[in-house]
């Protein structure tokens, strides 16, 4: 890599890492290139991608954007996963293949301005879908029209029960 393609590739970065809502950094050494691309697909698949990138590109990425506390992550070989639509996705499909690939090592990540820990990438990870997540507060909004159509529907078929009541009386 010549000098021109390795500042190309530090603007690449600055800019994946700004448009990035969640970045995670993991050791990916021992992993074969069948699993790191099958991981690949997977990110792929949750809107998320992930680079092996060089420590010192990173490195200057980092002190550039003023996020020179995450350089602890870069001191052997590192891979560096991004989402810009959901965080929680990337979180979930990489704890996943840590689970079942045990090369993959998690080592932390950066979320809303926070440094994040293996401890919160799970936690992120445990979090629901953003579809399920909006499905619930839209029930939790529609609730309260719900229960209040129930009880005025209740009330005519009340009515409609005791009068039926009163003339089945009368008849007998």
């Amino acid at each position: 890599m010549n000098r021109q393609e390795k500042e190309q590739e530090i603007v690449r970065l600055g800019d994946r890492f700004k448009k990035a809502k969640a970045i995670i950094f993991a050791g990916y050494r021992g992993l074969k290139v069948a699993e790191i691309t099958e991981l690949r697909h997977k990110l792929r698949k949750s809107a998320s991608a992930m680079k092996v990138v060089k420590n010192r590109l990173v490195k200057r990425v980092l002190e550039k954007e003023g996020l020179k506390d995450l350089e602890k992550y870069f001191h052997e070989p590192t891979a560096v996963a991004t989402s810009e639509s959901d965080p929680a996705a990337v979180a979930k499909v990489l704890v996943e293949f840590a689970k079942d690939h045990g090369a993959l090592k998690l080592k932390g990540g950066y979320l809303d301005g926070k440094i994040m820990d293996v401890k919160n990438i799970d936690a992120l990870a445990k979090l629901p879908s953003r579809e399920v997540l909006l499905s619930r507060a839209m029930a939790s909004m529609l609730a309260p029209a719900t229960n209040l159509a129930c009880v005025l529907n209740a009330l005519p078929q009340k009515l409609a029960r005791v009068i039926n009541a009163i003339k089945e009386k009368k008849t007998q």
